[in-house]
């Protein structure tokens, strides 16, 4: 069961740094574990989540420190279902499904990808990817659908990771943006990196960060209001399309982070004619649509060419029959 402590700040704290202060009111956890639980959301200021741990504290603040349960170090296998596209002595592909976490961390201890792959595959998973990771050679987003590659054995998962550090293993996706891209068939080329006012995203041309390419084209428009886009990666970086796609004005429905103002989808829903009914259907799309249709790499041990693709999930398909 969770710990929760809770602090008022009076005028002897006012001026001080928020993990300084808690280090030395709760002295039974370090300075360290204190930044650490701020930087994973579990602190609250005056009733709003706050994970800047030097901010400077000012008289009346309401402090609420959330200590989760200690937990295994290493995950635990889960019963969890896994739609399986094909399977060999030496990989897995996986159709991943929404709300799936790949591996644990923060908030995220169990129900994730690698439980279920500990519990399916045994003692044969790879573990190069580190403990946290066994066999994992590249991850989605935790709402993000499609098609994942795993390795089994350390060798799969060198020569995989390999292809992905090269850029031969190649992710095929399929995202519904709000407006028309233009041009309709081109590419995006912006740096990305952990945004500097909020360390849950992912921000274009920060400081330190690194190259990121998306090719895309548009596959179907609608009404010039939103339209279907196949994107395809160079590299790989943490909510690239997501990103990319927001850069252009052009961001994935439904997406919690970097998703359009609802005010800008009921606006298109209505210019595009929609009845009350379907917009509110639309609207009830609460995760970014985005699937990876489609992988394809070279099997690491026999050199044979491996490609598979996957239809877009029911709840995505939907969204398309809607418009």
């Amino acid at each position: 069961m969770s710990i929760i402590l809770e602090f008022d700040i009076d005028d002897f704290d006012a001026g001080d740094r928020l993990d300084k202060t808690l280090a030395q009111i709760q002295s039974d956890y370090s300075r360290s574990r204190i930044q650490s639980l701020i930087e994973d959301g579990a602190l609250t200021l005056n009733g709003s989540v706050f994970t800047k741990a030097s901010w400077k504290l000012s008289e009346g603040d309401k402090l609420v420190l959330t200590v989760p349960d200690a937990v295994s170090a290493d995950p635990e296998p889960e019963n969890i279902p896994l739609d399986i596209v094909y399977e060999d002595s030496d990989l897995l592909v996986i159709n991943k499904q929404a709300g799936l976490v790949v591996h644990p961390g923060a908030g995220n201890h169990s129900g994730t990808l690698v439980n279920a792959l500990l519990y399916y595959c045994g003692d044969d998973l790879s573990g190069i990817g580190g403990v946290m990771r066994p066999g994992i050679v590249h991850r989605l987003d935790k709402d993000t659908t499609g098609l994942m590659v795993v390795a089994k054995h350390d060798k799969a998962h060198k020569g995989l990771s390999s292809q992905l550090e090269d850029r031969s293993l190649s992710r095929v996706y399929k995202a519904l943006v709000l407006g028309v891209p233009m041009p309709i068939k081109g590419h995006i080329d912006l740096p990305l990196g952990r945004d500097p006012r909020n360390r849950l995203k992912v921000a274009v041309n920060t400081r330190q960060a690194k190259e990121a390419k998306t090719f895309y084209k548009v596959e179907q428009d609608f009404g010039g209001l939103f339209s279907l886009v196949e994107c395809k990666l160079e590299s790989g970086r943490t909510h690239q399309i997501r990103v990319h796609m927001a850069a252009m004005k052009h961001p994935l429905i439904g997406d919690p982070l970097y998703g359009p103002q609802q005010t800008a989808v009921k606006a298109a829903m209505k210019k595009y004619g929609m009845e009350d009914d379907v917009q509110a259907e639309m609207a009830s799309f609460t995760r970014q649509a985005l699937h990876a249709g489609e992988i394809s790499f070279v099997h690491p041990l026999n050199d044979k060419v491996m490609k598979f693709q996957k239809k877009l999930p029911d709840d995505f398909s939907k969204l398309l029959k809607l418009l």
